[in-house]
This record gives C-alpha cells, sequence and structure tokens, in this order.
C-alpha cells in the first residue's frame, strides 16, 4: 500500500490508480527563458523519486511533462512581459533559439542528476489548437469574459474556487495575492487568452477565432477595444459573436490542456512546487473543471522550496545556484540528489555549500563502502526484514531520509554478509537514483595512467600540471580526491 499527501485533501491517502497497476502522471516543467537553479532540480528529483517508487512497487508509469515556451508573464497578475520575449531580448536571440538553448541545458543537468526523462514532453507552442479548444469549451460553459486585453476566468462561477490553496475568494481583498486589474471582476480572476497589445511587437502569437453567444459579451465594450486595437475583430455569425485575436495563450491553460490530451479527462497525480498552490494549479483546477464538469486530478503533490539564507530560492532575488555553479566548485551533481535524499520533499531545505560537502563526502563514503564489499556469503531471513523495512519508509509518502539511513545501518549491521549487503544497497539505489552500480565498475587503465601522471606532478610541485590532469580525468567522466597515501578515483 502507498501512501501520499494530497495537497487538496491536506492528508495522505493511499494510492489507488485509475487503471490497475498503471499510474497516470503530469509534472509542470520548465519556463525555458532561463538556466534552471537548485529550487527547480529538487521538484524534478522528487518527481523522479516518486516514479522509482511506483516503479519499484512493481507499478507503470505513463509520465507527461511540459515544456513553457509561450505564455507565463512576469506576474501573476497577467501584467508584465512574457518571459519569453524577455529573455530573447536580454540575449539578443529570437525567442526560438532561446527555447532551444535553455531546454537543452535544462535536460543536459536532468541527466546529470540521473533523472528518467518522461514519456511524453510537450512544448506549449506545439499545442496552441489544444489549447484554444479548450478555451472555447470554457467560454460555452459560461465562464469567461473578455477585458481590454484578453479572455479571462471568471472565479466567481466556481462555488469551490481556491480549495487547493484553502482560501475564501469571498474574504480575499483585492491585491492580497496579485496586483488588482479594476477590469476585472474578481481579484482571483485570470487570463486564458492575452491580445497582442497594438503597440506591441512580439514573436510568439497566433490569430485565433473565439465564438461567444449574446448573452456572454458586452458587445459595446468589445467593439471599443477592436476599434482600439488592431489585433482584435469582432463580428456576428448566425446567432454568436466571432472575435478574432492575435496573441497568445495564458500560462495556466497549457498545462490543463495538454495533461487532458495526452492523459485523458481523469488522471492519478499531478506534481509541482508549492509555489504552485496558490495560483497556477488552482486555477488549473478552476479550469479544467469549468471545461469537463468534473475534478480531473486524484492527487496533487508538492515538493517545499530550497532556502538560500532562509529565503526562497529564486531568479527574482538572485539567490541562486545552477547545475554550472555546481560544477565550477567542482562537486559531483549526484551530490546533490544525495542531499536532496535527506531531506523530506515536504520540508524546505536550506542550502549552503558546507552542507552540499557534506553530502558529497557521504556519497563518497557510500560509494567506498560499495566498492568494498565483496559478493560472496550467505542470504539470511534479516536481509528480507531489510526490504520489508525499505518498502514501508519508501511507500510512506516518499520517506527518503528514513530510507536512506536504513541504507547506511545495512551497510554497518556486521551480522549481514557482504553479499547481503551489496544486494540490499543495489536494490534501494533502483529508488535512490545514485548510481551505486558503477562503484563497482573497474577504473580504466587510461584515467589510473592519468591520476598516476597527476600525483608525480603534484610530489614535484608542478600545480599547473596537476590541475590540466585533473581537468581530462573530469572530461572522461571522473573524479579525483587527493589522499595522505595518494589518491581516489571516483566515478562522476
Amino acid at each position: 500500500m502507498i501512501m501520499l499527501y494530497n495537497t487538496l485533501g491536506r492528508q495522505k491517502q493511499q494510492l489507488k490508480p485509475l487503471k490497475d497497476k498503471v499510474v497516470s502522471m503530469y509534472s509542470c516543467g520548465p519556463t525555458v527563458y532561463d538556466y534552471a537553479h537548485l529550487g527547480h532540480f529538487r521538484a524534478y528529483v522528487f518527481v523522479d523519486t516518486l516514479k522509482r517508487v511506483l516503479k519499484y512497487n512493481t507499478y507503470k508509469v505513463k509520465h507527461v511533462m511540459n515544456i513553457t515556451d509561450v505564455g507565463h508573464l512576469t506576474s501573476d497578475a497577467d501584467t508584465g512581459e512574457d518571459k519569453m520575449e524577455k529573455g530573447a531580448r536580454r540575449e539578443g536571440k529570437t525567442v526560438w533559439e532561446i527555447a532551444e538553448f535553455y531546454t537543452k541545458d535544462f535536460f543536459d543537468a536532468m541527466e546529470k542528476l540521473n533523472v528518467e526523462k518522461a514519456n511524453i514532453v510537450c512544448k506549449a507552442t506545439v499545442h496552441i489548437k489544444e489549447m484554444a479548444d479548450m478555451v472555447q469549451k470554457i467560454i460555452d460553459n459560461g465562464y469567461a469574459y473578455v477585458i481590454s486585453d484578453g479572455i479571462y476566468f471568471d472565479t466567481s462561477k466556481l462555488k469551490d474556487y481556491g480549495k487547493l490553496a484553502g482560501f475564501n475568494p469571498e474574504e480575499l481583498k483585492a491585491g492580497a495575492r496579485v496586483e488588482f486589474n479594476e477590469e476585472k471582476r474578481n481579484p482571483t480572476d485570470f487570463a486564458l487568452w492575452k491580445f497582442t497589445a497594438k503597440d506591441q511587437k512580439r514573436q510568439m502569437e497566433w490569430v485565433n477565432v473565439f465564438s461567444f453567444k449574446p448573452d456572454q459579451i458586452d458587445l459595446g465594450k468589445v467593439a471599443g477595444y477592436a476599434r482600439e486595437n488592431p489585433n482584435i475583430k469582432i463580428e456576428k455569425a448566425r446567432n454568436r459573436f466571432k472575435l478574432t485575436i492575435k496573441g497568445f495563450p495564458g500560462w495556466h491553460i497549457e498545462c490543463s490542456a495538454m495533461s487532458i490530451k495526452y492523459l485523458g479527462k481523469v488522471f492519478d497525480i499531478h506534481t509541482g512546487g508549492v509555489d504552485h498552490i496558490p495560483v497556477h494549479h488552482t486555477n488549473e483546477i478552476a479550469q479544467s473543471e469549468a471545461a469537463l464538469k468534473k475534478e480531473s486530478v486524484k492527487i496533487w503533490m508538492h515538493n517545499e522550496f530550497v532556502l538560500v539564507d532562509n529565503q526562497k530560492m529564486s531568479k527574482s532575488l538572485q539567490n541562486f545556484y545552477t547545475m554550472h555553479d555546481i560544477l565550477s566548485k567542482g562537486f559531483q551533481p549526484l551530490s546533490l540528489r544525495y542531499l536532496f535524499l535527506t531531506a523530506h520533499y515536504r520540508s524546505k531545505l536550506n542550502f549552503t555549500w558546507e552542507s552540499l560537502s557534506a553530502a558529497e563526502n557521504a556519497y563518497k563514503s557510500l560509494k567506498e563502502k560499495i566498492a568494498s564489499l565483496e559478493d560472496k556469503g550467505r542470504m539470511s531471513k534479516k536481509s528480507k526484514e531489510y526490504k520489508k523495512k525499505f518498502l514501508e519508509y519508501i511507500n510512506d509518502d516518499l520517506n527518503t531520509p528514513q530510507a536512506l539511513s536504513l541504507l547506511w545501518q545495512v551497510l554497518k549491521d556486521d551480522e549481514l554478509s557482504d553479499k547481503e549487503k551489496l544486494k540490499l544497497a543495489l536494490d534501494f539505489d533502483k529508488v535512490f537514483g545514485l548510481k551505486l552500480e558503477e562503484a563497482r565498475q573497474k577504473v580504466p587503465e587510461e584515467i589510473i595512467k592519468l591520476a598516476e601522471e597527476r600525483l608525480n606532478a603534484r610530489r614535484q610541485k608542478d600545480w599547473k600540471k596537476a590541475d590540466e590532469l585533473r581537468e581530462e580525468i573530469k572530461k572522461r567522466g571522473y573524479s579525483i580526491e587527493d589522499t595522505d597515501d595518494g589518491y581516489k578515483i571516483f566515478k562522476a
């Protein structure tokens, strides 16, 4: 039995997939306008750990993740610049070049962290039709209206809007969550589709047609918007009004449209960071339920923040670190994964270089211990008891700190044979994803030769050559650590 914490119900609940032994899961992916940082990495290591736990329990996982390459504005109030357009202007490149570069960089980092790629990775810009179709359903069901800058969702029409975040919209004062736009009917209303402003030049925009019943649109106001903005055109067609607009989708609609396209109208798990709860995921729930007239997601799961000096790591605060920072300081990426595993995904993690260094030392010690084990000895009932305990920990809402502690307990247990320790460690690593099997691999002769050359250079105090050889060893996928009696080599 797997128990997972459902943010929507604010309690752990048993996983009961819609299809026997198959779990459908959607994860909010990156907005590819800049480098991903450690806070983002924690989210994807959490998702990867969840998938590994499910597979360890013999479930098949159908995992979908989006790439946001349009529509994510700099403000939750649906104002400000599109982050993709801003990134393109910052670097003097096209939006498409920015998206391609940072998408590749993101997946390079994921590979270094041993995060398995989703079965389906879907880009927002490739699914404009699906988003437009969903907006039309929301309009048809009476949940949308038009103001001067776009088509908006009327949150007052949904009785339980805000249930994920746990707030009552009737008690929410203007400006309490987002900057209030006076044209909006309610402070929590959000953009489904934005119009390109009359004086704005965008690299990413599309022409779409939406239709409204006469009682769903204020014809006088919208006609006025059309006179002011050449990107809006309104005309009557039979018993409806057609609104032809040049613009782009809101950020929230993409996840609803793509998750439904690939996973169906109802699926098992939706993941994201806790920062998605009050706005993005709350709005996803609203628009999905408005379009489908039923709940779309069974379990909502959220990971906590990575902190720096007890503040959320974020781009806006400029207190973030990237994979390039990790590598430039000589750390192994999997040491960061180890650090993430030492804290429960629902607890905040305060990052320091000292904590990463401690995690790297522990990870190296773990690999050394695995490398020293001889694959021989008897098997006993005690190894089965350890495996049972491991399953209890990981199935209790992914309790990786307890599970990791259990691994160390196994390795220190003198009553277990080396064979038992090795078998259990490699079995547990199916969930941890720390590549412990590589500790068993023999270091190639060419790497040993380079290490010996470096040792001689150090003895001769030729530090420049020693540094060059370290970099060469690193390029070939290994790291080297100096010791009192020589060195130790690790698979990076």
